[in-house]
């Protein structure tokens, strides 16, 4: 690996000259800029505003922007002149608990490994020491044009260094929580402690980035010229529901368990939506209701009685009968 810095660990009196190198490398797959139409190459200019021409690095400079508007020209010498002490030195300023370091402070991480054979011995000496604490060490250091925290660790036997950020680069969390307070059961407490426990084992290094993988199978098809394969169906686009808690932690503990990221049946684990059950259950409903209603008209036809003539309308009929027959 290639060394960014070159300087020492200040231990107290003791000095350990080290070299730094990047622990981490970015895999992501990166795009340039195109123009559509045609597919040339579109590039960013340097260009002075005032000469409006493009400008070489070499004629590139630094430049403060003030309150007004107006530039300030600041040169390398400049800020080679200023009286930092950790500008070569990585100085370490206390010896903490690691549960001490919020990980909201956490940034690059870098190795240091020793730089020349008489560093040997003392850098051994500060990592058998840091392994025995059980702690990290607190530093502060220059890197790129500025002081920045970092974190000494053991990895590995060897040591390393995390960048973090200064405590008040970390933003509150103030007004990101939900605004109104949710009661949790100790049923569903239970269910997702269940599920915790058994996502609790994963390997590590078998995590992947699935979406770099997709984006390099998708460039090389369409180099080849071939058609890149359509996404897989039946993935579920939708959001925001209200969603039957219980339901969802059963349904991801008995995935989880199974192994194959489907249920008992090998099925795969659903959200239930609660308007979704609700409204099952009024459809039924509806749908029962009529069978009900022409089941009771039938029984009132039943039970309906024959009427049968009157004393009234008898006597109507037989004075018509004698009326006719005297005519």
């Amino acid at each position: 690996m290639r060394s960014i810095w070159n300087g020492a660990i200040s231990f107290g009196l003791v000095s350990i000259p080290v070299k730094l190198m990047n622990a981490t490398e970015n895999h992501s797959v990166s795009f340039r800029q195109i123009h559509v139409e045609d597919g040339g190459r579109v590039r960013y200019r340097k260009v002075c505003e005032l000469e409006e021409r493009e400008v070489p690095s070499a004629e590139i400079g630094k430049g403060y922007e003030d309150a007004d508007g107006s530039i300030i020209p600041i040169t390398d010498e400049d800020l080679a002149a200023l009286p930092i002490p950790t500008a070569k030195t990585i100085e370490i300023v206390a010896f903490v608990p690691t549960d001490r370091i919020d990980p909201m402070q956490m940034d690059t991480a870098y190795y240091l490994s020793v730089n020349g054979v008489p560093a040997t011995k003392p850098y051994t000496l500060l990592r058998e020491a840091l392994k025995r604490s059980g702690k990290v060490a607190v530093a502060r250091y220059a890197l790129r044009g500025r002081e920045r925290l970092g974190m000494l660790r053991v990895v590995d036997d060897v040591i390393a260094m995390h960048g973090l950020l200064w405590p008040d680069e970390i933003r509150t969390s103030e007004g990101v929580a939900p605004e109104s307070e949710v009661r949790v059961r100790d049923a569903e407490l239970d269910l997702a402690d269940a599920l915790m426990d058994t996502l609790g084992e994963v390997d590590m290094a078998s995590l992947h980035d699935d979406y770099r993988a997709a984006v390099e199978e998708l460039v090389t098809a369409k180099a080849e010229g071939a058609t890149p394969a359509a996404p897989a169906e039946g993935a579920d686009t939708e959001g925001g529901k209200v969603i039957d808690l219980m339901a969802a932690l059963e349904n991801s503990v008995r995935a989880a368990k199974s192994g194959a990221g489907g249920g008992e049946d090998g099925e795969v684990a659903k959200v239930t939506s609660l308007k979704g059950r609700k409204a099952t259950g009024k459809k039924t409903a509806a749908k029962k209701a009529p069978a009900n209603k022409t089941a009771a008209k039938k029984t009132t036809a039943k039970k309906t009685p024959t009427k049968k003539p009157t004393k009234k309308s008898t006597a109507k009929k037989t004075t018509a009968a004698k009326r006719t027959s005297s005519a």
